[in-house]
Formats: C-alpha cells, sequence, structure tokens
C-alpha cells in the first residue's frame, strides 16, 4: 500500500495540471502620434517585454550564477540546489542564495501577476505547504512544456527589479537609460542582485546595500568561471554611475496632455474594447497596446502655440481657451489644444476639463455657440434653393413669433432680440452680405422662413449635439447659438463644408495592436454625403467673404478659406470656426467658471486690453496664427465655384451707386470709378460735343444701383465732328 500510494503521488506530482496557464503578464500600452512619435505611456506596471536574444549574455549568466546556476541541468526541481543553498546561507548567516529556482520563481510571479483577485494574490503569496506543492507541481509542468530558454525569457520579463520596473528591459531603460542587450557586467550584476528582495537592494533608496549586493553576484560570477577575475575585479570598483529614468504613466506629462485624455477616455468608454469599464481599464493599463493616433506633432505645438499666446495659461482674469483641428473628408482629428495644464484646477492654470471636448470625453458641459450656428441656417436656406441675392428686411428688434420645433409644437418667443453683439439692422440684407455682418434679427427672419425644424435638421446632419450628449435644444434662438457644444463638434460640422458636404465623426484612432501584434477593431469615422455638394460650395462661397468683407476682415491666411466669428449673448463667451478644403478649426474663449457670471468685457490678455471681446478680437487671431503653422508646407487647394441657380438674382453683395465721370479725363474718370470700388473698360471713342480726351458716356449711368465691383465701360470723345462744305465755296468765304 505504501508503495503504491507513492507510486500515485508520484504521478501526480509529474502529472501536467489541467489547470495550467500562462496568460500573458501585464504590458505598458503606448500612444503614438500618426508620425510614430510618442504622446504617452500607460501601465498597471511598467514592463517592456522583449526576446532573450535581446537580453545581453552576461545578464543572463549574471541571474542564473546568484539565482540558480543549474538551472539549465534539473528539472523543475532542484534537490541539490535547494540544499546547497541552504548550506550557503547558514555560513554566511543571512539569504545570499535563494532555494528557489528560475522555473519556480517564474511560476510564483505568474501566479500573482495574473491574479484577478486580491484573494487569489494573497493566496499566490502565501508561506504554506499547500502553496508551495503547487508552485512546485507547476514548475515541473513548465519545464515539460517549455524549453529552458522560453522559462529563462519569461522570468527575466516577469521579474521586479524595484523602483517601478518590471522586467529586465524596463529595469535596464530606467536605472541607466539603454537597453538590456548593451548591459555591462557591473550593470547586469546590479540588476541580478536586485530581484531576491527589490525593496531592500534598491539602488536609489539603498546604494551601499545594492552595491554590495552586485559585489556578491560577480564573486559568484567568478566562482563559477562565468566571469574572469581581471573583469569582476573591474566591475567591482566601478561605480554605480546610475542614469535613472522615470516613465511618465498617464497623460499628466504628455506633449499633447487633452488630446492624450481624449484617447485615454475613448478607450474607456467605448464597448467595442470591452463589455465593462474594468474590462477596458485592464486593456489599457495590462494590455501592452500600441495605439497609433491621428494627432499630427506640427498641427498640435501650433494650435497650442496659438491658444496660449493669446490666452496664457496663467492669466489673471481666469480666462480660457480651446481649439480642435480636423481633416475635412476623414473626421481625423489633427490637434487638440486647451490653455491650460492637465491636472487639478484648484492649481493655478490646470484644469481636468476638456473644454476641447464633449462631456463623455472631458467632462464639459459646453458652451453656448454663438453665431457659429447661423451656417447652419444659412445651409438649410441654400438647400430649399435660395439665391445669394434673396434679400430680407433685418429691424433692429426682432420677436421670433410663429416658429414650431420638429413635433409640431410651438417654439416661438415674443421676446425682442437685437443686433447688440453682431452688426447693425434697420436695413435690408441678402444672404451674403447678412452673413458677412453676421446680423442676428436677418437671421431669425431667414429661420422662421427656413423653418426651425430645417435649421435643426441640416445641423444635426452635420453631427451637432450638445456636450452633454443630449439632442439639440429647439428653440427661437437656435441659429443664434442658444446650445451648448463642444469646439471638437463645431470643427468637424465645419469640416463638412470643407469636404463638400461629406461628414465624418471625428476620430482619434487609426490603428491598435496588442503586445502579440494583432490588430484591435477601432471606431470607424462613419463618413457620408450629409448635404449635397453643390449647398456646401455655396456656403464655402458665402463664409469665404467673412474674411474679406465681414466680422474676421483681414483675417486671411493667404489661401482660400472660410469661417464665421460667434459673439455670445452678453459676451459671455467667443467664437471662431474656420477652415480650409485640408483644415478645418473652431476656437473657444471664455471663462471656465461660467460666462454670464464672468464676461468678456474690460479683458486684459496677453499685454492688450478689450473692453467687449468679439469672435473677431481674440478666437479669429488664435485660428489664423493656428492655420499658418499648421498648414505650412501644405500645398493650398481651392474651393469649388457653388452653382450657378444661386446666382439668379445678383450675386448678393449690396447695391451701389456708380459715379457720374462724363466730362472727366479718361485718366481722372478712372480713378474716381476705382475709387468708388468698380472696375474700368475703355469702350470705342465716340465723337461728341465733349472736348477731345475726356469722357462722352459711360455703362452704366452715372446714379445706377449696381453691385460693388460692376465694370463700367467708358467712351473717349474724339471731339466734334467736322462740317463738310458745298463745293466753290471756299472756307470761310461768302
Amino acid at each position: 500500500m505504501l508503495g503504491v500510494s507513492a507510486r500515485d503521488g508520484a504521478n501526480w506530482f509529474q502529472s501536467v495540471p489541467a489547470d495550467i496557464r500562462t496568460p500573458p503578464v501585464p504590458q505598458r500600452s503606448v500612444i503614438l502620434a500618426a508620425d510614430g512619435s510618442k504622446i504617452a505611456t500607460f501601465y498597471y506596471e511598467n514592463r517592456v517585454d522583449v526576446p532573450l536574444n535581446k537580453v545581453a549574455p552576461v545578464m543572463r549568466k549574471a541571474i542564473l550564477a546568484i539565482e540558480d546556476n543549474r538551472f539549465y541541468e534539473h528539472g523543475g526541481l532542484d534537490v541539490k540546489g535547494t540544499l546547497r543553498a541552504l548550506a550557503s546561507n547558514v555560513v554566511a548567516g543571512q539569504v545570499t542564495q535563494g532555494g528557489s529556482g528560475i522555473t519556480q520563481q517564474y511560476v510564483k510571479n505568474l501566479l500573482i501577476e495574473t491574479a484577478s483577485s486580491a484573494e487569489q494574490r494573497d493566496s499566490a503569496r502565501a508561506t504554506t505547504p499547500a502553496r508551495k506543492m503547487r508552485e512546485l507541481r507547476l514548475a515541473v509542468a513548465m519545464e515539460k512544456r517549455y524549453t529552458k530558454d522560453q522559462i529563462l525569457e519569461r522570468y527575466l520579463n516577469i521579474a521586479y527589479f524595484g523602483d517601478g520596473a518590471y522586467g529586465v528591459e524596463a529595469a535596464s531603460r530606467h536605472y541607466f537609460g539603454r537597453s538590456a542587450a548593451s548591459l555591462t557586467l557591473p550593470q547586469a550584476a546590479l540588476l541580478a542582485g536586485i530581484v531576491r528582495y527589490p525593496y531592500a537592494y534598491d539602488p536609489t533608496v539603498n546604494p551601499k546595500t545594492a552595491v554590495e549586493r552586485r559585489d556578491t553576484v560577480l564573486a559568484r560570477m567568478a566562482q563559477l568561471h562565468w566571469a574572469s577575475k581581471a573583469d569582476v575585479s573591474a566591475a567591482e570598483s566601478a561605480p554605480l554611475n546610475l542614469d535613472v529614468t522615470s516613465t511618465p504613466n498617464g497623460c499628466v506629462e504628455s506633449s499633447a496632455p487633452f488630446f492624450c485624455d481624449y484617447v485615454q477616455r475613448e478607450i474607456l468608454t467605448n464597448p467595442i474594447f470591452g463589455s465593462t469599464t474594468d474590462a477596458r481599464k485592464l486593456l489599457l493599463q495590462r494590455g501592452g497596446l500600441t495605439i497609433r493616433t491621428t494627432l499630427d506633432p506640427k498641427m498640435q505645438r501650433a494650435a497650442q502655440r496659438a491658444v496660449d499666446h493669446y490666452v496664457p495659461q496663467k492669466n489673471s482674469s481666469h480666462k480660457a481657451s480651446a481649439e480642435v483641428l480636423v481633416q475635412p473628408g476623414t473626421g481625423a482629428v489633427k490637434a487638440m489644444a486647451v490653455d491650460r495644464a492637465l491636472g487639478p484646477s484648484e492649481k493655478v492654470g490646470k484644469t481636468w476639463v476638456n473644454f476641447a471636448a464633449d462631456g463623455d470625453h472631458g467632462t464639459s458641459l459646453g458652451m453656448q455657440a454663438g453665431s457659429t450656428f447661423k451656417v447652419f441656417t444659412l445651409a438649410a436656406a441654400l438647400d430649399q434653393g435660395m439665391a445669394f441675392g434673396h434679400r430680407l428686411y433685418a429691424p433692429q428688434h426682432y420677436a421670433p413669433t410663429g416658429l414650431r420645433d420638429c413635433d409640431g409644437k410651438y417654439a416661438g418667443s415674443d421676446t425682442s432680440l437685437s443686433n447688440a453683439a453682431d452688426g447693425e439692422g434697420g436695413r435690408s440684407f441678402s444672404l451674403i452680405t447678412g452673413t458677412w455682418n453676421s446680423v442676428n434679427t436677418f437671421f431669425l427672419n431667414l429661420e422662421k422662413q427656413v423653418g426651425l425644424c430645417d435649421t435643426v435638421k441640416m445641423a444635426e446632419r452635420l453631427g451637432m449635439r450638445r456636450a452633454d450628449g443630449k439632442p439639440l435644444e429647439q428653440v427661437a434662438s437656435f441659429t443664434l447659438g442658444a446650445n451648448t457644444v463642444s469646439p471638437l463638434r463645431l470643427a468637424a460640422a465645419y469640416a463638412a463644408f470643407g469636404a463638400r458636404g461629406r461628414y465624418c465623426e471625428p476620430i482619434v484612432l487609426s490603428k491598435i495592436t496588442d503586445s502579440n501584434g494583432h490588430g484591435l477593431k477601432v471606431p470607424d469615422a462613419k463618413c457620408r454625403q450629409a448635404i449635397r455638394k453643390g449647398v456646401a460650395d455655396g456656403v464655402n462661397h458665402v463664409l469665404r467673404g467673412v474674411l474679406t468683407q465681414g466680422t474676421a476682415a483681414g483675417m486671411g491666411i493667404g489661401r482660400p478659406a472660410a469661417g464665421k466669428t460667434g459673439t455670445v449673448d452678453d459676451y459671455s463667451s467667443a467664437w471662431f470656426a474656420g477652415y480650409t478644403p485640408d483644415l478645418a478649426s473652431a476656437v473657444w474663449v471664455g471663462d471656465p467658471r461660467g460666462g454670464y457670471a464672468h464676461p468678456l468685457r474690460n479683458v486684459c490678455l496677453a499685454g492688450r486690453c478689450y473692453g467687449e471681446v468679439f469672435g473677431s478680437d481674440i478666437p479669429a487671431p488664435i485660428w489664423r496664427e493656428t492655420m499658418l503653422g499648421a498648414l505650412k508646407g501644405v500645398p493650398a487647394h481651392d474651393f469649388h465655384s457653388p452653382p450657378s441657380e444661386y446666382y439668379r438674382e445678383g450675386s448678393g453683395e449690396d447695391l451701389a451707386s456708380v459715379p457720374s465721370v462724363v466730362g472727366l479725363s479718361a485718366s481722372a474718370a478712372r480713378a474716381r470709378l476705382a475709387a468708388a470700388g468698380f472696375g474700368v473698360a475703355t469702350g470705342s471713342s465716340v465723337s461728341s460735343g465733349y472736348p477731345r480726351g475726356t469722357v462722352a458716356s459711360q455703362s452704366p449711368g452715372g446714379g445706377a444701383r449696381v453691385e460693388p465691383g460692376t465694370t463700367v465701360v467708358i467712351h473717349v470723345s474724339r471731339g466734334v465732328p467736322s462740317v463738310p462744305h458745298p463745293p466753290g465755296n471756299p472756307p470761310g468765304g461768302r
């Protein structure tokens, strides 16, 4: 019976356990920009797996010398090594050699690292015979399943080397600023010595003890003839020469902190990356992901410089600014800048709130969009076929009555709204001039004519929603930007105009691979043709004039561009949204404490003071400076011409009176017409009673009301025609 029991026990011990598994240990994830440069690192444990051939041979020898020099000779349990270590430790009076072999240590570390609960971790650390027996049994099984090299590789990648460094590669980079492949003898001996008691032998905390432990490793290597006495002697004389480099964990120290934070929240909130928040967090912090994003570092630097230039981080007025850049036609977010550092808002110049993003990606509740929303009413009008020259009267005050939302409910207001912040009223405007001058009462009237529901649907087709995730509020002041939105959403909507009506959901992820190089699914931009190309071309034509003759005149960037200013009621915030066919941007400036309580009045920023801040005062210059830097070196592309049908009522520009130039010299006539903003062409000369060389006639005539820029044709006099004389009557005779 004893023999049978011994045989069965041996068979049980040698058999491969059914529950043996070697799940991947926690790996750090890295976020990369589009060009491959690093944005940030996330990890539960700072670890970088490397193959065994990427670890210096001297490092392999050092770890085996001090931990398990007979590793390549014994099985999962090294009885001889255990007895030898015990004797050595008794003689030395301290623990100089471990009793557990490399495989046993790997199993113990694996059980700890892959534990899914505190109870499992405690069980893996428990100093009980049951734990030891299970550990030994798994070690035997590991020896049957993997080669010695595979086990050593796994051990070197899972071992803890102190000071937050897991695995030999992370430890080598952390302590010496170099890869594990280039470790020297004294460096390898130091790292090998740490493993037994990482906290006691941490060279950043206990350098003297660490050196003593290093020399113990060196002595053991000399004893085994794995290093020459001369090399060991030199290594023992070598100073520590640490070059400690910390690996940032998270977005706080990132070069693009709020973009990084957006990426992090995208992974933590999107079910595509896991069914629960905990699963998604484990994936990010332990999955060893390589996350390639859409960020363009050059564009990010341009945006950050611009917002910091005009709204410094630690300004005394507590004002803030945010900007997002989106690529038309792809939805790729190329930059995301906030004039704050990522951190607790109790500290001046810091915030955890991402003012550039929606609430689900940055906890911001959004800001009222102001006149930037007028573009959706304009687009709806063009979509209904209204011409550029379509004119409406814009009174000084206007009560938007008679409006109904998409459910047919009354949405009008008896409250009289005015043009206090956005241009003059009291006359008629066309679609062109009403937009250029951003006239509130004109757009309230236009919204009524187009229909509130059609205006709302146009905004929704272009991806607009409130920053809190709720549907847009369908109110009378919709066209004036009453809804609270994010710069990200607004930039994506304006990008659709630049892409001729093709709207794409904003995306920040382009490719993700796990620690094994396998690709993970990433969210799609869901691009679609949201509005007709001709409608977008018409909007582009109108908004180009905002930068030349409208509220943002002088903010051009030397290439085809369009945009719209936005000044929120009572100067509670200011916006500018602008774009080219290659890049779109939305800029917000306001006060995080609340715009109505802390309006943009009597504000001094970056050495300049403002009585009131309009969209053209700070947001537009931020946009201009950003675009000049971001598009440097990018070939310029032009917008498409709008459909001719939009010109059926003229160009839409305000009419001007043609000055009369008849009787003036040709040069004086040209100068006067040019000064009045008209083109000049010279027709055929005519005989007339006007002196030779003066203007005999013009077309259109003086006093005619035409569009500015119209070409006036002038006809120059050849003088009074000569009268033929009858025959026989010489000139002057009687």
